[in-house]
């Protein structure tokens, strides 16, 4: 026996694991907004240069009786397409002519500059910015997106700084760490006095979001029994879906980026006053030799679940009699050149890199640029949010039925097809320009949790948090390249798209080649892999005896219903 039924002997999912849960699971509901918040703390609004004039516009407007658009063409051409005012250039002298309806003239041969005195930003749709603030726009617009590059370079740094620490001084202490952390630094950086600053601010910041959200899984995980992973996974997953609704309602209401700044960040020094009430993981305290304290935490759990027997039946002796297992394998250490040393774990560990990279880097890509639609960026906001709440149970019907390999190809090669085919929507068709781009990040969603799964059923059990720690990294580099390829539009509007759709083309070639896990139990070690083989394959040798009770020696029928139990857990219920 293990752990899990340890867990079933203290109340199994009782009154304590819905709290725990609970508690972990709604600081995810702020937490999301993080790595969307740049689409409206540095959304670029309607602007201008300053016109050449040092008397006020309004001034003007009475003096000549004309509106202000019709005063703005004295002295800004119009951009490329004609539509709609340059926003880098202006006429070095007014063009007073031009407030004429019958003259007819070609601006491309009047004398322009760029927008030395700065610009003007309208203020309907966002009231203030980091990009109205430190003006980056024109020339300096690659700075706006190189914002979030930095912050997913935090979330990159963190998860290998934080995954080492929980490690070593475990996942409870880095999680609270990691809460004070971004309430202080995300609190901070809205009162940054400079680009700079702030840059450095949202690094620190990502790297706490690296810290909250695998420690607070893994925290979440190692406390609930097997049998449960599905249900609650799946549903505690819509606290982030639902935290990107509710982003987009407090960018509604706060216009001003400093304000919304920190209503994102301020309710994490709530998160982190509660989260001192959660427990640590007993598994990490065992394999560190702390089993007193483990001892301590089981007997609280049972208490809080209105067990009181296990109190006196739960011992040292039963915990490392169920716990043998795990501490026997965390003898064994394995490194990241493990995933690379033999031929099907390699080619796995190489498959499972592209389907990463690409799927964060479409989605990104996607989430990211939501002002091209033409339409209210609130509105898309809420709408990519809620379409992730189909996505998420397509993928779990799709996995279910024609498996983990059909599913992930799919995915990502209707995500491209739909990437693709938005090239060719005209622009004024904004209507479908908007579907497809809903569709296309409801397919890159359900890549995501496709991935999540199907990584953790790859690898085998000795490798498989190095594995996805691996692979994860791939996604975050994924996530940091995507800001900076919507810069490529200036070359080529369509390019950005042709990049994202053809990445997860290569993406799903990739994906073919990875092996069918739907209905296997989970492989053990690497020769398991090797062998094409899973743990329930082998023989397992039995410790004979007879239990006196529920906490005894473990009899065959019970090493037969663990493995039961192992095999019922693998697959959906790895979620």
């Amino acid at each position: 026996m293990g752990f899990t039924d340890l867990l079933d002997q203290v109340g199994g999912f009782g009154r304590y694991q819905w709290i725990h849960v609970i508690l972990i699971s709604v600081p995810g509901l702020m937490t999301a907004s993080q790595n969307l918040l740049n689409n409206f703390v540095s959304g670029i609004p309607v602007h201008h240069c300053k016109p050449a004039t040092n008397e006020s516009l309004d001034d003007l407007m009475r003096t000549y009786q004309v509106d202000e658009q019709q005063l703005l063409k004295v002295f800004i051409p119009p951009d490329p397409s004609g539509n709609r005012l340059d926003r880098c250039r202006r006429y070095v002298e007014p063009q007073w002519h031009l407030l004429s309806l019958n003259i007819s003239l070609n601006a491309s041969e009047l004398q322009t500059e760029g927008c030395v005195d700065g610009w003007s930003f309208d203020q309907s749709e966002f009231s203030a910015t980091t990009v109205s603030e430190w003006d980056l726009v024109c020339s300096l617009r690659p700075l706006k997106q190189m914002i979030q590059t930095i912050y997913m370079g935090g979330v990159l740094t963190g998860a290998i700084v934080f995954g080492g620490l929980s490690d070593r001084f475990g996942r409870k202490s880095v999680l609270i760490w990691s809460y004070l952390q971004l309430a202080v630094l995300g609190s901070s950086s809205a009162l940054s006095p400079s680009y700079t600053a702030y840059c450095i601010f949202r690094f620190l910041s990502g790297m706490a979001m690296s810290g909250i959200i695998l420690n607070g899984v893994s925290l979440k995980v190692e406390w609930i029994p097997t049998k449960t992973r599905t249900v609650v996974g799946t549903l505690t997953s819509f606290f982030f879906t639902f935290g990107q609704m509710i982003l987009a309602g407090l960018a509604y209401w706060l216009r001003d980026w400093r304000k919304l700044q920190l209503a994102a960040c301020a309710p994490q020094f709530l998160f982190f006053a509660c989260s001192w009430w959660y427990a640590e993981s007993a598994r990490w305290l065992v394999l560190n030799r702390r089993s007193e304290e483990a001892l301590k935490g089981l007997h609280r759990v049972a208490r809080i679940n209105r067990r009181p027997e296990a109190i006196n039946k739960l011992t040292l002796e039963v915990l490392h009699s169920h716990m043998s297992k795990e501490i026997e394998s965390s003898r064994s250490t394995f490194t990241a050149f493990d995933l690379l040393k033999t031929r099907r774990i390699r080619r796995i560990s190489i498959c499972l890199s592209a389907v990463w990279f690409s799927t964060s880097f479409a989605y990104y890509g996607l989430a990211m640029d939501l002002q091209k639609f033409g339409v209210s960026i609130y509105l898309m906001q809420i709408i990519f949010g809620a379409v992730d709440i189909p996505a998420k149970f397509l993928a779990l019907g799709m996995l279910s039925y024609l498996g983990r390999r059909a599913t992930q190809v799919s995915c990502l090669f209707l995500s491209a097809v739909i990437i693709f085919a938005n090239i060719f929507v005209p622009t004024d068709m904004q209507s479908i320009r908007t579907t497809l781009a809903c569709l296309g990040k409801a397919f890159t969603s359900a890549s995501f949790t496709t991935v999540y799964l199907y990584t953790g059923e790859l690898y085998p059990t000795v490798i498989r948090q190095t594995g996805m720690g691996f692979v994860s990294t791939m996604a975050r580099i994924g996530s940091m390249a995507a800001p900076a390829v919507l810069i490529l539009d200036e070359v080529f509007p369509a390019l950005p798209s042709m990049v994202y759709g053809g990445a997860a083309v290569v993406a799903s070639g990739f994906a073919c080649f990875l092996p069918e896990t739907l209905n296997k139990p989970l492989p053990d070690t690497i020769e398991d892999v090797e062998k094409n083989r899973s743990g329930g394959s082998r023989g397992s040798h039995v410790r004979e005896g007879v239990a006196d009770d529920d906490w005894g020696v473990v009899t065959k029928e019970g090493v037969a219903l663990k493995e039961l139990n192992e095999k019922e857990g693998s697959g959906l219920n790895a979620l």
